[in-house]
């Protein structure tokens, strides 16, 4: 049976929804049936409070979203972006076809698997921008990809910065 729970973010409430112990989807829309039976998700509400404030952690619940082969082959290269990080459409482009071993693939034919991604945030389909950096559609709006890749940056520039300075100053002999 479909399950789904709620959890309240700084960017609006998201719906978390799956099947058999697996996050099949993660919305701002609520978008399931009335029927639907509620499900506490701890371990992605713990990812999720973890990413929000900024300590970012592996993923350790199942994930099974619901899509073609191509478009699970670009959400798995959106899950290798790293925190903090972009990528173009023409880089995940790149990387679909020498998966695919062709000689190359449609920045778009991504762009479209990118926009079907039913697993917001997790699937970081916020860090994929246009050619020239700028940010380009998210189906929940471009404010909110904007907030999210401006907490990753902020997020990733102070723990570069505690990591620089808690390394042992060098003495000159």
């Amino acid at each position: 049976m479909l399950q789904y729970g709620e959890y309240v973010s700084p960017v609006g409430t998201l719906w978390l929804t799956g099947r058999d112990g697996m996050l099949t989807g993660l919305s701002f829309e609520k978008d399931f049936p009335e029927d639907t039976e509620k499900n506490a998700f701890e371990l992605v509400k713990r990812w999720l409070e973890g990413y929000f404030q900024g300590h970012p952690r592996e993923i350790d619940f199942s994930l099974d979203p619901k899509g073609t082969p191509f478009q699970k082959l670009v959400w798995k290269l959106l899950l290798e972006i790293p925190y903090g990080e972009t990528r173009t459409y023409g880089q995940l482009a790149k990387q679909a076809a020498a998966l695919l071993e062709k000689d190359k693939m449609s920045p778009q034919a991504v762009g479209q698997a990118v926009g079907r991604n039913p697993v917001a945030i997790i699937i970081p389909c916020h860090r994929c921008v246009g050619t020239d950096g700028t940010l380009t559609g998210y189906a929940y709006g471009l404010e909110r990809k904007a907030w999210l890749l401006s907490h990753e940056q902020r997020e990733r520039e102070e723990i570069q910065c505690g990591m620089q300075t808690s390394e042992p100053s060098k003495q000159n002999d």
